[in-house]
């Protein structure tokens, strides 16, 4: 029994140390976040979980991304009292709708939820917590889309799934009793990537009833620059460290990661690109206050060709939705935006509120002081796992739905 437990010791010594091994990017959280030690913790575990997917990947024992999505899958909660819920399919597209048991004298309010896990991780199952969350607390239908992931299902496969969900579930809605004319699209992180281009491509349609709302929680909404404040104040800040944040686009798009230090220098954008995208991206469109934890304006860097051809599928709105023409935003649905202080995202948020704003779309934002990106997510697993940052994330978005 000793010689067991001694060899499990040592295996297990084996795979931590081989795990920070292939991954120990180093934390810088500010002491103003309350929850610094906690979130701390929560980074090792990630690091942890990476590098042991990295590892194992290499001894060639399973893949990296299966390792990260089981991982992000987590334990499946217990069965629902208050819910009906069952798997379809909307034409070939996974979904998970989320029924309340409950009566009621009219119709509900239907929300479609995309996932985040930048197009490789997150799951149905990953969302269950969040998905039964909404449907309880605003009474709606809730319909999670289970979207192919890459590297299987290539760029952009996944929004063309959001995209044919969204449609079919609007088409049939009252087949579910939900009210054709009070359906909202719902995501976080790239699943607010999605959520964003997905109302873009909604805006010129006349088949389907118009959207009634968007709601992106900390979503990525541009690849033109990594060097707003919001990067440089929060690169070291877990959980989307500002490395981790290319690293992974990259890989979703299945390009050459090894030019991550060009992208970061900028010299992925032609000076045309520049030119008309600048008055859509620039710090100086942040308002002052988010600057006063530091900022130093970003050093110019010759155009490099050979990395524009390699990213050049970044600048597609479909992936980068704040570089949409303006005749696109004009048709945009009421938006709902949630930014973070200490997340890397915070001003992709900010610049598109005010984008949406500029042409009158009306847009609720609401700003967490003490969030990070996840803190939504993890508010959903409570107990350990949550911070009172995603706690009042929860709770915003709530009474913004109750309003629709």
């Amino acid at each position: 029994m000793e010689l067991l437990l001694e060899i499990f010791l040592a295996v297990l010594t084996v795979l931590v140390a081989m795990a920070f091994y292939y991954e120990h990017p180093k934390a810088e959280i500010p002491h103003g976040f309350s929850q610094r030690n906690k979130l701390y913790f929560f980074h090792y575990i990630l690091n942890f979980t990476f590098g042991l997917a990295k590892f194992l990947e290499k001894i060639g024992i399973t893949s990296e991304v299966n390792v990260l999505r089981t991982a992000m899958n987590g334990i499946p909660p217990l069965k629902d009292k208050h819910l009906f819920i069952r798997d379809l399919r909307f034409e070939k597209v996974k979904v998970r709708i989320y029924q309340p048991k409950m009566s009621t004298t009219g119709q509900r309010r239907g929300i479609l939820y995309f996932h985040g896990g930048v197009g490789r991780f997150g799951s149905i199952r990953a969302y269950e917590r969040t998905c039964r969350y909404f449907a309880r607390k605003t009474n709606s239908v809730v319909v999670s889309v289970g979207y192919r992931l890459a590297p299987k299902h290539p760029y952009p496969t996944q929004f063309e799934d959001c995209l044919t969900a969204t449609v079919h579930f609007m088409r049939t809605a009252q087949d579910y009793g939900v009210d054709p004319a009070r359906i909202i699209i719902c995501g976080d992180s790239s699943g607010g990537t999605l959520t964003a281009a997905v109302a873009q491509a909604m805006g010129n349609r006349r088949d389907v009833p118009k959207l009634r709302a968007q709601i992106l929680i900390y979503p990525f909404l541009q690849c033109m620059d990594f060097n707003l404040p919001s990067y440089q104040q929060n690169h070291g800040v877990p959980i989307l460290l500002r490395e981790r944040t290319l690293l992974l686009g990259l890989k979703y798009l299945n390009k050459d990661t090894s030019a991550m230090e060009a992208v970061f220098k900028g010299s992925h954008v032609p000076e045309d690109l520049k030119l008309k995208y600048q008055k859509w991206v620039s710090p100086d469109y942040i308002p002052h206050e988010f600057k006063t934890r530091g900022y130093k304006p970003s050093t110019t860097h010759p155009f490099s060709k050979d990395v524009y051809t390699v990213v050049k599928p970044a600048f597609e709105p479909v992936f980068s939705p704040l570089l949409a023409e303006d005749s696109v935003i004009a048709r945009l649905p009421e938006a709902f935006i949630l930014t973070c202080e200490f997340d890397v995202l915070r001003d992709d948020g900010l610049l598109y509120k005010k984008r949406l704003e500029d042409h009158g779309i009306k847009v609720t934002w609401y700003h967490l002081q003490e969030g990070f990106h996840g803190t939504v997510f993890l508010a959903v697993l409570g107990g350990m796992a949550a911070f009172q940052s995603g706690y009042k994330g929860l709770e915003k978005i709530v009474n913004f739905l109750r309003l629709m």
